[in-house]
């Protein structure tokens, strides 16, 4: 089975870490005409009218440099430019999730450069002073790395490691046995979607998932598997899936970020989104992959 979340970390670019901080070889590249720019005003992107418009870098503006890698021999840029740029247009520069539509199209490869371009465009415009001393932090290593001004202490871009679970309860595989998907206040109305939560200190992934899901819905979880992995820079997480087996099935909500949670069994699923009583996460997402691979196929209707 061919799970949809892996089609936005497919075929990535080679990140040329060691080049980071080779200023000559940086400007040649630069200075390559075929090489591609990805402009973004903040942490926002202006889509054209057949996708993600990639710059040469003799077009491309002023800005702070980010190398992305190379990919098919060609090397690969974002140019960060003042956010003012994209207030003058807010109906034309969209953030990272109004671009997935455009990044799940037939362009592989071009996901993980954006991922990339707008986590470290994100890293950059949250992280202005330092957290030691509060002194300004300047840009180095093709924009990879921050160092202060004043203490010299450096600062490197981070993930927030977040689980994100499908937990099912009864016999694997039975006709009767039930999945748990829980839904925020502020959805539409029958948009239920996998639990999720972040990961704490000094806690383990497995015990993260056990606390999210008791907290969220009063459900003891017992055996944690784990799914797989999805880049999230929305604005800086990685999503880790997981399933999950129930001890117990009584649902309690106490947390205010679910306003309801339930049971589908699997027949309540098909119907239900074929439907369109139940909304599925978008194919795009780790929490489809999750849903179908419990289910066992593809399933209609998605955010």
């Amino acid at each position: 089975m061919t799970f949809p979340h892996l089609s936005l970390v497919a075929d990535p670019h080679d990140r040329r870490g060691l080049h980071r901080t080779d200023d000559a070889w940086l400007e040649r590249e630069w200075a390559d005409p075929a090489g591609r720019v990805l402009v973004i005003s903040g942490t926002r992107v202006r889509p054209g009218a057949e996708g993600l418009e990639w710059l040469s870098t003799s077009e491309a503006p002023d800005g702070l440099r980010l190398l992305l890698g190379i990919r098919d021999e060609v090397t690969w840029w974002a140019v960060i430019v003042p956010g003012e740029v994209a207030r003058a247009e807010p109906d034309r520069w969209l953030p990272l999730r109004g671009l997935l539509p455009f990044l799940a199209g037939d362009r592989p490869g071009e996901a993980p450069l954006v991922f990339h371009a707008i986590g470290l465009a994100e890293w950059h415009w949250s992280h202005r002073f330092c957290p030691r001393c509060g002194g300004a932090l300047l840009p180095r290593a093709a924009g990879h790395e921050l160092v202060c001004a004043d203490c010299g202490k450096p600062q490197f871009p981070r993930s927030d490691p977040a689980v994100i679970m499908l937990v099912a309860a009864g016999e694997p595989g039975a006709p009767d046995e039930r999945c748990l998907l829980g839904r925020n206040h502020s959805w539409p109305e029958g948009r239920f979607s996998t639990l999720a939560g972040f990961c704490e200190p000094g806690e383990s992934l497995e015990d993260a998932v056990r606390r999210e899901v008791l907290e969220e819905t009063g459900v003891a979880v017992g055996e944690v598997r784990y799914f797989g992995n999805q880049p999230w820079p929305l604005p800086s997480s990685l999503m880790l899936g997981f399933h999950g087996r129930a001890l117990s099935e009584e649902i309690r909500l106490e947390d205010d970020d679910v306003e309801d949670a339930r049971w589908f069994t699997r027949e309540e699923m098909r119907r239900q989104a074929a439907d369109g009583s139940l909304v599925l996460p978008g194919g795009v997402s780790i929490s489809r992959s999750l849903v179908e691979d419990w289910y066992g196929g593809p399933l209609p209707g998605s955010w």
